[in-house]
C-alpha cells in the first residue's frame, strides 16, 4: 500500500471523524481509523459500533487495500504538521511509514478486516432536504433533549416526518421543543428517535454546509449522507410521549418582549435564586414584567422591573430560570412571546419572526415551578 495525501486535508476530517471514537473502547480496532484506499479514493471510517462515520478524500495511489491506524497517534502528528503532502507507504514489519518534508514517522496497523462494517439501510424511507437548515433544527431542538438513562426515548430528537411537514421535537419533561418545516417534506409517513451523540456530530458539520443532504432509515438505523461523508446510527428503540398532548391550546395570557433584554433580566436575578431550584418569578400586570428570586437560606433577593406588551389578566408565575435561559439562547429573533393560561400551566415562548417566514415555526415549552409564597 502506498498513498500521497495532504496534509491539510486528512487532519481535518480526521478531526471530525474523531468524534465517534470514545475514550475507552473494549474493543481495540474501536481506537483506530480504517483508511480503505481504492485507487485515487481514500474512505476513512471510525465507529462505536452503535454509530459509524465515513468520509472520502481524494489521493495520489495505485493500491487497493484497507488498514487501521491509532486514532490518537495520527491525530496528534498531523496536527503538527503546516501544509504539505504526505506519502504512507506500509512495510513488511506491519508499520505505516509516513513520511513528510523533514522527517518520517512509522505507526503499526491492524487489519482493515477486522473494522466493525457499517450497518446497509435496507427497506429505507428516503428524504431530501438542504444540511444547513437540518444543522439548524437539530440546534434548535437537542439542548432540550434529556440525560436520564432508564427514559431513552427523551435522550434523542424525535423525528416526525409526513407529506405536508418535517418536525424535531425533544424533551426531558420539564422543558419542549418543537421545530417544525413546511418547506420540505416527506413521500413516506414516517418516524424515529436519533440518539443525542451522532446529532452533536451533525450539528457541528451541518450548520457551515449548504447543500443536499439525503436521511435514509428503517425502523432500526438512519443513514446521513451530505457531500462526501456519511452517519450510520442505530436509533433509539420506544415510542415517544404523545407530545402534542402536553402543549396547551388555549393561552390566552401574552408577554411580548424583547429577547435580550428579558434574558439579561432573568441571568441577574437567578443569580440570586435558591441553588437547588433556581426559581424565580414572573409578577406581570398591564405593561410592567417584575421578575424577581429570592433565596430564604442566605436571605438573597433580586427584584427588577421591565417595560412590555401584555394582554390578558394579571398573572404570577415562577419558572426555573436555568430553563428559561437555555430555552431564550436557542433563540435569535429579536422579539419573543411568552403566552400562559394559568400558574400551574406550561408557558409557551415563540419567536417573533421579522421576516414573516409561515413555513418555519418553533414552538418552546416550559413547565412552571410552584411558587414558595
Amino acid at each position: 500500500m502506498k498513498f500521497i495525501v495532504s496534509s491539510s486535508s486528512l487532519y481535518k476530517e480526521l478531526q471530525i471523524l474523531g468524534g465517534v471514537i470514545n475514550s475507552s473502547n473494549t474493543i481495540p480496532i474501536l481506537d483506530n481509523f480504517l483508511f480503505d484506499v481504492d485507487n485515487n479514493k481514500l474512505t476513512i471510517s471510525s465507529s462505536d459500533l452503535e454509530s459509524t462515520m465515513t468520509s472520502k478524500i481524494d489521493i495520489e495511489s495505485t493500491s487497493n487495500e484497507k488498514i487501521a491506524i491509532s486514532a490518537k497517534l495520527l491525530t496528534d502528528i498531523l496536527k503538527t504538521f503546516s501544509e504539505q503532502p504526505l506519502t504512507f507507504i506500509k512495510t513488511e514489519n506491519n508499520t505505516i511509514e509516513i513520511s513528510a518534508s523533514n522527517g518520517k514517522y512509522s505507526i503499526a496497523y491492524l487489519d482493515g478486516e477486522e473494522f466493525p462494517k457499517q450497518v446497509e439501510i435496507l427497506d429505507a424511507h428516503e428524504t431530501v432536504l438542504n444540511s444547513a437548515y437540518l444543522g439548524n433544527a437539530i440546534n434548535s431542538t437537542i439542548f432540550a433533549s434529556g440525560t436520564d438513562d432508564l427514559r431513552p426515548v427523551m435522550s434523542g430528537v424525535f423525528f416526525q416526518f409526513n407529506s405536508d411537514s418535517l418536525k424535531f421535537v425533544a424533551t426531558d419533561a420539564h422543558k419542549l421543543v418543537k421545530f417544525e418545516t413546511t418547506e420540505y417534506t416527506a413521500n413516506n409517513v414516517s418516524e424515529f428517535i436519533m440518539p443525542k451523540k451522532p446529532l452533536q456530530i451533525l450539528k457541528g458539520i451541518l450548520q457551515t454546509e449548504d447543500s443536499d443532504l439525503t436521511i435514509q432509515h428503517n425502523d432500526s438505523n438512519a443513514k446521513f449522507t451530505f457531500g462526501k461523508s456519511s452517519i450510520t446510527c442505530r436509533l433509539i428503540d420506544g415510542k415517544f410521549p404523545n407530545y402534542e398532548a402536553v402543549i396547551p391550546k388555549e393561552n390566552p395570557n401574552v408577554l411580548t418582549i424583547d429577547r435580550q433584554l428579558f434574558l439579561n433580566s432573568v441571568r441577574r436575578v437567578s443569580i440570586f435564586s435558591n441553588k437547588t431550584t433556581n426559581q424565580i418569578k414572573l409578577k406581570i400586570a398591564g405593561s410592567l414584567l417584575n421578575i424577581s428570586a429570592e433565596d430564604f437560606d442566605f436571605s438573597n433577593k433580586a427584584d427588577e422591573n421591565l417595560e412590555c406588551q401584555y394582554s390578558g389578566d394579571d398573572i404570577q408565575i415562577g419558572f426555573n430560570s436555568k430553563f428559561l435561559i437555555e430555552m431564550l439562547n436557542n433563540l435569535d429573533s429579536e422579539t419573543i412571546t411568552l403566552s400562559m393560561s394559568h400558574p400551574n400551566r406550561a408557558g409557551i415562548i415563540r419567536p417573533v419572526s421579522n421576516n414573516d417566514n409561515l413555513k418555519e415555526s418553533i414552538t418552546m415549552l416550559v413547565m412552571p415551578v410552584m411558587l414558595n409564597d
